[in-house]
């Protein structure tokens, strides 16, 4: 069975993610032990029991999130469970890159730890806004965000998926799009609960920061291919992933796109590499006829071969 591996993105975190898989397997120990040790705080205390309230902020968010879907891919590799090709959204990008062999578990953690410091630091003291934009097709709401750029930066930072858009930027700009959104026929704007204008250009500096990072940095070459979240595609020959993910801290993600592709590849399934369900749904939307399920717990992995063979008889 060929398969497709979607790894979640910031914001399906949760308090209590991974406890279950922590103390059932492990395999999934070892791995999040290794990445406990790549952070500068206890990443397994925050992630099982978020006893402050962090995990929602980035800094703890990102490397919580891929130390999480590095120990479910070693569980599921162990279990002959392996992607064919492989994407994520956003910081699941490296969670993507990882399941490709591009870096180990461990590294992957130190880079989206100082990643999620760099976002945060671009954030920093700017008055900004991310809003989801519901049932507005691509071009009218690309025409709100140039038409109320005069008041600042407003992009579409995210295009999950078919009827939902996300659009980014300075706060004044991003209420005015919202605004011109509504009056073009947009059902809903819903603003987000985010730390920052994330997949905007005012996230610049973190580009920056991330390619002084990346130069002592080896990245191997992908064994599977990885969809790429600025391109909804994979990479050419001339073009580097460093090149690519420093782009990605700044660009749209085309999340709907690279789901396109992913089938267009031929996959028979997507596997969504959890916390949360969220990725499912963009797949449901995009390609209604593409079986999908998600894995977060220890009951999941379990169950896993069984689903697949459900989903599979499903679509026969």
């Amino acid at each position: 069975m060929k398969l497709g591996f979607l790894f979640a993105g910031q914001g399906s975190q949760h308090p209590g993610m991974g406890a279950d898989l922590y103390e059932a397997y492990p395999t999934f120990r070892t791995v999040l032990d290794a990445a406990a040790a790549q952070v500068d705080f206890d990443l397994k205390k925050i992630s099982f029991e978020d006893p402050d309230g962090v995990l929602v902020q980035t800094r703890y968010t990102q490397p919580c999130m891929v130390a999480f879907a590095a120990g479910l891919t070693a569980l599921l590799r162990e279990r002959d469970i392996v992607p064919a090709v492989a994407a994520g959204l956003s910081l699941g990008e490296y969670s993507a890159l990882h399941a490709a062999g591009v870096f180990d578990a461990a590294t992957a953690v130190e880079l989206v730890a100082f990643r999620g410091k760099a976002m945060e630091a671009a954030a920093a003291g700017r008055e900004s806004a991310m809003m989801a934009v519901l049932n507005l097709d691509r071009a009218p709401l690309q025409e709100a965000c140039d038409i109320a750029s005069d008041l600042g930066c407003v992009v579409i930072a995210n295009y999950n998926c078919p009827g939902q858009l996300v659009i980014g930027g300075e706060k004044a700009a991003v209420e005015k799009a919202a605004a011109l959104a509504k009056e073009k026929g947009a059902r809903r704007c819903l603003p987000l609960k985010v730390s920052g204008p994330f997949h905007t250009p005012l996230m610049a500096p973190a580009g920056d920061a991330l390619r002084e990072r990346f130069q002592s940095v080896v990245f191997a070459e992908p064994s599977i291919p990885v969809i790429f979240n600025c391109l909804g595609d994979v990479k050419d020959a001339r073009t580097t992933i460093p090149d690519l993910l420093v782009k990605q801290v700044q660009s749209s993600v085309f999340m709907e796109d690279s789901i396109r592709k992913m089938a267009a590849m031929g996959v028979d399934a997507i596997v969504e590499i959890g916390p949360g369900k969220a990725l499912s749904g963009f797949v449901k939307k995009t390609v209604p006829g593409l079986p999908v399920c998600a894995v977060e717990t220890a009951a999941d992995v379990e169950g896993l071969p069984e689903t697949l063979e459900q989903l599979m008889e499903e679509k026969a």
